[in-house]
């Protein structure tokens, strides 16, 4: 018997948009994804993904291989299998779908990473529905990387805050954001600066159009990071989990079924 159903909401964004008015190639890192919803099946869950688009997401190039997977060839060839094979996830649903279907019956909800999620998540108006559900039901609510930049979707101003990051009006963006965020005041982690900046010179040749962390601190987080780039860090305040990068994956889905098994049974089902 299923110990209950996870929402896996995933970009399905391929490209970004950079400083320069190139895009970017990008996608969903593949451990990021993978590695939490194996250990919650693993461990007795469900778990249904939906997309912006309903389509299946893109995997980051860069991510497909095993150094993600502590330079393990099986565990990475594992992944890779799930991802191509496990029935759920070769069938998205839309974000909308899912909000029209109703919210009541997932136990959790998990975003990964890569950069994707700063083109479509950030700025999906049904996952900030479902984000504000979640927030309001206390059930527990995972991002991983780059993923907790999805929390902006849930700002009351969000297209404003958005253009606002965009055009570097930091002043503008709290503004904004000051209309109302449910996650002002939390404790959080995010891709820092620094790490994203390895990105930037070794892997995109160009600069983001802002930073997840200056977006972050904008909209009212409070961000905190590890001692050293690329170490496993993650953050837990109330119903919010947030890793700061893909080494916080197997982390991260730890205090994920942590924070369910020990959720009052009205977060379970509202």
């Amino acid at each position: 018997m299923s110990k209950g159903t996870i929402l896996v909401a995933v970009s399905a964004a391929d490209r970004i948009p950079l400083a320069s008015g190139k895009l970017g190639k990008t996608g969903t890192y593949l451990n990021e994804l993978v590695v939490p919803v194996m250990t919650a099946k693993d461990a007795g869950y469900d778990y249904v993904l939906a997309t912006p688009t309903g389509t299946k997401p893109i995997i980051d190039e860069v991510s497909a291989a095993a150094g993600h997977f502590g330079n393990d060839e099986a565990a990475f060839e594992k992944a890779a299998a799930f991802f191509d094979n496990d029935p759920a996830m070769q069938k998205p649903k839309t974000l909308k779908a899912v909000v029209a279907e109703g919210l009541e019956n997932y136990v959790a909800v998990f975003v990964p990473g890569g950069q994707a999620p700063i083109v479509d998540m950030a700025q999906d108006e049904d996952f900030g529905k479902i984000l504000r559900y979640f927030h309001e039901h206390s059930k527990p609510t995972a991002l991983l990387c780059h993923g907790p930049i999805a929390l902006t979707a849930a700002l009351t101003e969000m297209k404003t805050f958005r253009k606002a990051m965009e055009t570097g009006d930091i002043t503008a963006a709290k503004a904004a954001a000051a209309k109302g965020w449910p996650y002002t005041g939390y404790r959080m982690t995010i891709f820092t600066n620094e790490e994203e900046k390895y990105i930037e010179d070794e892997i995109l040749h160009d600069k983001m159009q802002f930073h997840v962390v200056d977006a972050l601190q904008a909209a009212g987080g409070l961000v905190s990071r590890s001692e050293r780039d690329f170490q496993p860090y993650v953050v837990h305040d109330r119903e919010l989990i947030t890793g700061q990068n893909p080494r916080s994956d197997h982390q991260l889905a730890e205090t994920l079924l942590k924070a369910i098994a020990d959720a009052p049974s009205s977060a379970r089902v509202a």
